[in-house]
């Protein structure tokens, strides 16, 4: 377990790079725009179609991360009032099934990438479209793995077989 949440924490630090980098690529780009336009009358053709794209990959990155800080999108209004080892179970469950769609959305986000290759144009500067939404199944599947080592670690919190963190 301990090997998998290594795994984990380093791709958490990737992961946070690369948002970085990306975001302030884009705050950088829209910065640039804006005073282009207003104080010069111009601007970056390619600009806008690169933040755009780029919103998309920081929106993958973020997802990641928050999965794997378990800071997701989840209800957890009724599992607020069950006993610690249930609530740890209901975690199990409601992890495998995000993994699963996950793993679903990732095949569907190959499939994207496959058709973008064959049939694909360009989007701007001559990068081919497929680099718009090369980040789909890459970043589908590292939720997938949050969502799978933090099943694991629920599991092992309801089976006794680890302690809550913060309580040792």
């Amino acid at each position: 377990m301990k090997t998998l949440t290594a795994i984990e924490n380093g791709l958490v630090k990737a992961e946070t790079f690369f948002l970085v980098l990306f975001l302030s690529v884009m705050i950088l780009l829209a910065f640039a725009q804006v005073i282009l336009r207003n104080v010069f009358g111009t601007g970056i053709l390619w600009a806008d179609t690169v933040v755009r794209h780029l919103v998309l990959w920081v929106g993958f990155a973020g997802a990641a991360i928050a999965a794997g800080s378990e800071r997701h999108i989840a209800i957890d209004a009724l599992t607020k009032f069950l006993p610690a080892r249930t609530r740890h179970f209901a975690r199990v469950l409601t992890n495998i099934f995000a993994l699963l769609v996950c793993l679903l959305l990732a095949d569907a986000a190959y499939t994207l990438l496959l058709d973008e290759l064959h049939y694909g144009g360009t989007m701007v500067l001559e990068i081919p479209s497929w680099v718009g939404v090369a980040i789909l199944a890459p970043g589908y599947l590292l939720m997938a793995f949050h969502f799978f080592v933090k099943s694991i670690q629920s599991f092992m919190l309801a089976t006794g077989r680890a302690e809550e963190p913060g309580t040792a």
